[in-house]
Formats: C-alpha cells, structure tokens, sequence
C-alpha cells in the first residue's frame, strides 16, 4: 500500500462521504430493538433516496409480485440486509460531483458488477448476496473519487485508453503513483465499511494474490473479480464488449467452482437480469 497516499486518504477532509440517511440507516440496521416505522422515517429524510428505494423495490429483481407505495412496505418486502445495500446505492449516486458520459459509464460499471457478483454469490453459496453486491457496487469506487478529485487527470487516461485502446490499468500506472484499487480500498475504510469490502476492493485486479489468506476475502476478491469481468465480457460500462474474453478459464471462475456451462447459464442470466432491471438502478 502506498503509505502517501494512505495518509492522504484517510486524513483527507474533501474527500466525499456516504451520505448521512445510509450511515444512520447502516447503525440503525445493527441495533436489536430497531422498527421499519423508525427505519422508514430516517430513510425519508432523504427524498432523493427514499424515492429510489421505492422505485427499486418496485423492481422486478427483488421480486414484487405488487405495487409498493410506503416505505414500511419496501422494508418489510426487502428486509433489513437488502435495504443496507439499497440504501448504499441509492446514495452512492450522489456522490458524483459531475455526470458527464465518463461517469454514465462508471455507473453503469459499478450497477452491473453489483448485479453480476449477486448473481455470482447466490449461485456459488460461498459469500452472503448483500455483502457481494456492496463489493461489486464498490470496486471501482476509487475511479469515481480521483475523477471527482482531479477531473482533467482522469480524463488523461480515459482518453488515452479510447484512443490507443490500452487497458485502464496500463495507462493509470504511467500516470498516477497510485491505483483506483489503492484509493476505493482506502476510501471504503475511511467510510467503515467492513475490511472485508476493503480487501476485495484491494485485489479486484490482483487475483489471486497470496497475501490473502482468509478464505472468505479469497471468496469475495474472487467473486468482485468475477463480476468485473461478466461486465467487460458484454460491454457493461465499457467502450466494448470483449467477446474473447473466456471466463471459464479465469482462476476466480476456477476457485468458485464454475464449468463452461454453469458460467454461461449465469452470464445469460446476469445479461437478461441487468437488460430488465438496470432502469431502475441507473435513471432517477
């Protein structure tokens, strides 16, 4: 870890923060004698995440068989654990000091590993689906920040990446001292999530690394990277899809017990799920 940056990070205090209703709401969830009456109203401080919860538990993918119009009726639908994710992603959004095109796309990156690694968790049994979809939905966290940080840097290396069609990581190396991956694990730290989101976030690019040694970090890291990848192979938030990317081979693929068929059963139903569903995540 880049022990400069590490301090920079961590002392930072312009660095943005998770919204105040999804930190309330994370503390709330953990207390015993909570309500979904005394849930619903912290949500509700929040209009701009309140509705989005509503909209997504309106949502196909969690299920609604009918029209939720409360927010004691999304909660009780959900339960406490999806709605520590919803809450999450609602507010992640806001966080963006900008939404151009660059940030459309990394939004849309983010949406669909946190669908892709669900999707990935609830089939592999390995590591709980709400945890999976917070390390998706986080993974590339730390591009939003240095883009938010120094936009015309960032941008530096997108340019570069669209128009010499080299990798993200290539060209970040020869322009920063630092990776996303350093900053998103360093920025999930400062925001207390659990180490176990910070380590997956860490290693999503380093896979398998041997310094991970607990195997329910070696579980997520390789199911975050997984999802990464369901993502490059349809296009999702990236310039193109890569088609000869062969996920089967992947060693996360490997350690999580994956065959040819079994990943392609869930790549066709990780693009039919986000293609049904990412209206819900991605438009306001």
């Amino acid at each position: 870890m880049n022990k400069e940056l590490e301090t920079l990070i961590l002392s930072a205090v312009d660095l943005p923060t998770i919204p105040l209703v999804a930190t309330k709401v994370i503390e709330m969830i953990e207390q015993e004698d909570v309500t979904i009456e005394k849930i619903a109203q912290t949500v509700s401080a929040d209009p701009a995440v309140a509705a989005r919860i509503l909209k997504l538990s309106n949502s196909a993918y969690y299920g609604c068989q009918r029209q939720i119009n409360t927010l004691s009726g999304a909660i009780m639908l959900l339960g406490f654990r999806t709605l520590k994710s919803l809450v999450v992603a609602a507010s992640l959004k806001q966080i963006c000091k900008r939404f151009g095109l660059t940030e459309k796309m990394l939004w849309e990156h983010a949406v669909g590993a946190a669908i892709a690694a669900r999707i990935i968790s609830a089939n592999g049994k390995f590591i709980n689906e709400e945890t999976a979809f917070l390390a998706g939905l986080f993974h590339d966290i730390g591009k939003t920040i240095m883009n938010d940080l120094d936009p015309s840097k960032f941008q530096q290396v997108m340019m570069r990446c669209y128009n010499e069609g080299l990798p993200f990581e290539e060209v970040e190396r020869s322009i920063y001292s630092f990776s996303h991956a350093e900053v998103g694990a360093l920025v999930i730290r400062k925001w207390n999530f659990p180490e176990a989101l910070s380590t997956a976030v860490m290693n999503h690019h380093d896979f398998p690394n041997p310094t991970l040694t607990d195997q329910y970090d070696l579980f997520l890291t390789a199911t975050t990277c997984l999802a990464d990848k369901f993502c490059k192979k349809l296009g999702i938030g990236e310039r193109h899809p890569d088609e000869e990317l062969d996920l089967a081979k992947t060693q996360e693929a490997h350690l999580l017990g994956y065959t040819p068929e079994t990943i392609l059963r869930d790549v066709d139903q990780f693009a039919q799920t986000f293609e049904e569903n990412k209206s819900f995540f991605i438009n306001d």
